[in-house]
């Protein structure tokens, strides 16, 4: 379960506000404190956390459980004289997220509920590389069609959809570059507007948002785990391997929304050639394929398991060349790694996607470069674990994100609704 960090607003202000405006304000006010909440919360409870009178507060929620946002919840049971009081939650019926990813060797569905609930999850496994923009995003829009399905057939409503890509992307989900799939200037959302719109618009809510699949990942691992760190590096190591980064409870962009390309920082300059035209980048020695070779595995071989799992299953029995290959692919990850601290100060570092499942083979090399290389790391050590979503980060952070959304903007949902 997701939870929604950082989409509690603050108190309204004093001064003239219209009053369609202040009502958006505390419908926001409101959902966001029981988003926040780390137990359910009753209306009073809301009413002096926000310092919104008691009336106001429970006409506000009134409105929020008539729009299938928020739900009571059976009270406590309690000591002592008077009526217990309900609590609140985030309803689980009702408005929902699609989430929707392409990678070089896979395409995932899922849908996430308000309450950040996963409601269903696909896989399907297939080599992307061959095939055009236009037939991959059309296997896509089949596996979104059962995903929506599905969840109609709970009663949820999907508001939106989020697609996460392995690639460089510009504004209005322009797909720049993608060297692993071989795309470059696709245009998604035009190559998608042939086929029946894959969720109802929603006020305030894109019907389809397209970002880096690695951005994706490290936003869903932020709200995966409210107690977890507010800065970290989040690696997700496919066939390629990208980067989130989170630095105090936000995602880093950069300038042009492209950071984390971690997989194109190379650790051996004169080294292998790289299909973004370098030499020597870190996908080409830690990279999904670039480990299964060193292992003497070809991916080919395994079409009803995942590299990660294969690789895994062979260290956990001792296998020598699987071991050697996570060695050397762990080494090349802690010198690229060490360069991020570096930069960054950070002392945490998830390793997400298939690096999840491979994280006691990979952990012992990255550290060790980061001792070596890390200025800090004598008396300020770096942790380095596996990610608490796993393989599923990037599609469960997509749809999470399309939910979150709601949550700090209630009032486009509630529009439809009325």
């Amino acid at each position: 379960m997701w939870h929604c960090q950082g989409v509690t607003r603050p108190a309204p202000v004093p001064g003239a506000v219209r009053q369609g405006s202040l009502r958006e304000l505390n419908l926001a006010v409101v959902l966001g404190r029981i988003a926040a909440a780390p137990r359910p919360p009753s209306r009073a409870d809301v009413a002096a956390s926000t310092g919104l009178t008691r009336a106001t507060v429970s006409a506000v929620v009134d409105d929020l459980i008539a729009g299938r946002l928020v739900a009571e919840s059976e009270p406590a049971p309690r000591a002592g004289a008077g009526r217990p009081a309900r609590g609140l939650v985030l309803a689980g019926s009702g408005p929902a997220g699609l989430g929707l990813e392409i990678n070089v060797d896979y395409l995932a569905a899922c849908v996430v509920d308000l309450a950040g609930e996963v409601r269903h999850h696909t896989v399907r496994r297939a080599d992307l590389r061959p095939v055009s923009p236009a037939d991959a995003l059309a296997r896509l829009v089949t596996l979104a069609a059962e995903a929506r399905a599905d969840a109609e057939g709970q009663g949820l409503t999907l508001a939106g959809v989020a697609l996460a890509v392995p690639g460089l992307v510009g504004d209005a989900g322009l797909v720049r570059l993608a060297p692993n799939l071989g795309w470059r200037d696709v245009a998604v959302p035009e190559l998608l507007a042939n086929h029946p719109p894959l969720a109802g618009p929603v006020p305030g809510v894109p019907p389809l948002v397209v970002d880096n699949e690695a951005n994706l990942a490290a936003v869903g691992e932020l709200h995966a785990d409210p107690t977890g760190p507010a800065s970290f590096l989040h690696v997700s190591g496919e066939v390629g391997i990208g980067a989130g980064i989170v630095l105090d409870g936000a995602l880093f962009r950069g300038v042009r929304g492209w950071s984390g390309e971690i997989g194109h920082i190379p650790v051996q300059p004169q080294g292998r050639p790289c299909r973004c035209g370098g030499r020597g980048c870190l996908e080409q020695y830690a990279g999904q394929e670039a480990v299964l070779a060193a292992a003497g595995l070809d991916r080919a071989d395994l079409p009803a398991d995942t590299a990660a799992a294969r690789l895994a299953d062979l260290a956990a029995a001792g296998h020598p060349a699987a071991l050697a290959a996570l060695a050397e692919a762990g080494q090349a990850l802690g010198v690229a790694v060490a360069g991020v601290v570096n930069l960054l100060d950070l002392d945490t570092v998830v390793l997400g996607g298939g690096y999840a499942l491979l994280t006691p083979w990979l952990r012992p090399a990255v550290l060790a470069e980061v001792s070596r290389r890390v200025l800090t790391a004598g008396w300020a050590p770096v942790t380095v674990r596996p990610s608490t979503l796993g393989p599923e980060a990037a599609v469960v952070g997509a749809a999470g994100s399309v939910v979150r959304r709601i949550v700090a903007e209630p009032v486009g949902w509630l529009t439809r609704q009325g």
